[in-house]
């Protein structure tokens, strides 16, 4: 189970990477789920952005991998009114079908994320670890 553990890290880091470049990119797709009553819809997705960049990069890096779940966690939590508002108004966004189905299908998965990110507020401690830091850079006491 450790080789897939590490696996899907990497798989969840790659994908929140890339979600969250897509902020900076595209962000006019983002800014239409950003519920009114928010204030700076543009400045959010691009702070919800930086920080799936930063969390994802934090899921490969040891000594600071189970606090960046931590705060994948508690951003996968404050998008999902966004989740919800796209739901609600049926709000187009590229490359995701506009169906009611597809809009309640994908709310549940918001749960899944946050259970795959919470797998990795587990110490590893002993275990190895997907890693983009050279091992030779990571304190012997923070193996």
């Amino acid at each position: 189970m450790n080789k897939h553990k590490e696996t899907l890290r990497v798989i969840l880091a790659i994908c929140i990477i890339v979600v969250g470049v897509t902020h900076f990119v595209v962000p006019q797709e983002y800014v239409k789920i950003v519920p009114p009553p928010l204030p700076y819809p543009l400045g959010l997705v691009y702070l919800s952005g930086f920080y799936e960049i930063l969390g994802g990069i934090g899921l490969l890096v040891p000594p600071v991998s189970q606090a960046a779940a931590w705060g994948l966690i508690a951003l996968f939590i404050a998008v999902y009114p966004a989740n919800i508002y796209m739901a609600a108004n049926l709000i187009k966004i590229e490359h995701i079908p506009n169906s009611p189905w597809v809009h309640v299908v994908r709310l549940p998965l918001q749960a899944v994320l946050i259970a795959w990110a919470w797998w990795y507020t587990k110490s590893s401690f002993g275990e190895k670890q997907a890693s983009i830091v050279p091992k030779s850079l990571i304190p012997k006491e923070l193996e």
